[in-house]
């Protein structure tokens, strides 16, 4: 199984105030971490690629742990969460999709064990693609406050061969969210879902 090496990480964060109306009392910050790593499977098709995924766990709670001290080194102030994957021009877009599993494992660990899916979006470019990082409630998928997204990319990654592994993650709703749907209150945490 090829070694995950890493030529660096970049960590993000953001805070809003406000989106055009009231100043929030407290900021909505958001956070997200990626990891810039060759790619073993750059430039030529492979088969059996599913092995690479356990040597991303460790990359993952890396990550997450790196990113809950961008956020202030709480996790309890986590309440959304996303991944995802920008690939190389020599990779296809199944390697970005490695990080699925890993990526989840990851966050759930360092957050104590969530309940809801972690949204994901991925995409092959070259360096300086911008990808819009999905970010939902870390319990419930269905609390429409929290659906956000993040642009993440940097001006020199990926490179052909290379592969940029991301985590999200939000304090809270979107400033201004007036979207209705499940409230943070009502939710019941048991499935994933509500």
């Amino acid at each position: 199984m090829p070694e995950v090496e890493i030529r660096k990480f970049v960590g993000f964060r953001e805070e809003v105030h406000h989106e055009g109306g009231p100043r929030a009392d407290i900021p909505l910050v958001r956070a997200a971490v990626m990891a810039v790593v060759s790619n073993p499977f750059a430039g030529r098709y492979v088969q059996d690629i599913a092995h690479w995924m356990s040597a991303l766990e460790p990359l993952s709670l890396e990550m997450s742990n790196r990113l809950i001290k961008v956020l202030g080194g709480d996790s309890s102030i986590v309440e959304s969460y996303g991944k995802g994957s920008i690939i190389g021009t020599a990779g296809e877009i199944e390697h970005g999709a490695l990080w699925h599993a890993p990526g989840g494992y990851g966050m759930r660990q360092a957050l104590g064990g969530t309940k809801a899916i972690v949204p994901s979006a991925k995409k092959v470019g070259p360096p300086g693609t911008r990808l819009d990082l999905p970010l939902a409630h870390i319990n419930a998928a269905y609390v429409r406050s929290h659906f956000d997204t993040m642009e993440i990319g940097l001006t020199d990654a990926p490179k052909s061969d290379e592969i940029c592994y991301i985590l999200g993650m939000g304090t809270g709703s979107r400033i201004h969210n007036r979207a209705k749907g499940l409230a943070v209150t009502d939710i019941i945490g048991e499935d994933g879902l509500r």
